[in-house]
């Protein structure tokens, strides 16, 4: 009898443990030696003659089109991480970015942390966010970014659902912060990436940094060429030659 009224306890306990495990278990990917080694795809490990080059929470009217300028100089096409909210708010700037060759990705409705499970918000700012870029430009998704790399059970659940692929970084500039300078970004850069690499910057200031966008428009020359000089060809993860996990075959912890 004991035993049996102890049981409804164990499992009170128990039920929130394993929720918050499902929830925050798979931000475990975060860690770059955790998706590198245990998810390619998710670090966005690609063909080894090419470079995604990705930029997250656009679209800003103050920076993105001297980014889209930028690229267009050095002949370069990238993916662009969008915001839903950025995106009804910017709708010309969202296919501006399109009509310039370059691939629309979402980063989610909001720049929010996760800390707290929502599945269901999840999964409904999400297909917001992918209506949202549907409205503006005319394109379909195919990759998701949460905002922060913070890939939670409810995000990975999310993203199953709306058929996205979720992807990473297996590099990134630091761009964000206010002491960054184009040398430090590209040191950063280089630092991590190898030929396949996913490299993270940003074209807007929104979540970094006041001005920060202007650190980066001014390292894209030196990322280029540090690229081309090792035989590599930055472009969009369209043609990165990267696979994909969290689609219908199935993802970590969801």
């Amino acid at each position: 009898m004991a035993a049996r009224a102890r049981t409804p306890l164990l499992l009170a306990t128990a039920l929130p443990v394993l929720a918050a495990a499902g929830h925050l278990g798979p931000a475990g990917s975060w860690l770059p030696p955790v998706r590198r080694t245990l998810l390619p795809a998710l670090a966005g490990l690609g063909r080894p003659d090419h470079v995604a080059l990705t930029f997250d929470d656009g679209p800003d009217p103050r920076s993105t089109p001297h980014i889209l300028a930028a690229l267009d100089r050095l002949g370069l096409r990238a993916t662009f991480f969008v915001l839903g909210e950025a995106v009804r708010a910017h709708p010309a700037l969202c296919a501006s970015i399109a009509r310039q060759g370059h691939e629309l990705a979402l980063h989610g409705w909001t720049h929010t942390r996760p800390w707290l499970p929502a599945p269901l918000r999840d999964r409904r700012e999400l297909a917001r966010a992918a209506e949202a870029v549907r409205e503006a430009a005319g394109a379909e998704c195919r990759w998701y970014r949460p905002p922060y790399g913070v890939l939670t059970g409810g995000r990975w659940a999310a993203a199953r659902h709306a058929g996205l692929r979720p992807v990473l970084w297996s590099a990134w500039g630091r761009d964000w912060t206010a002491d960054a300078t184009p040398a430090s970004v590209l040191a950063t850069v280089a630092r991590d990436l190898r030929g396949g690499g996913t490299v993270l910057l940003h074209d807007s200031d929104r979540t970094s940094a006041p001005g920060s966008w202007r650190t980066t428009l001014e390292a894209l020359p030196l990322l280029a060429a540090f690229c081309r000089r090792r035989g590599w060809q930055p472009g969009p993860l369209a043609e990165h030659g990267t696979g994909g996990i969290g689609t219908a075959e199935g993802a970590p912890g969801v």
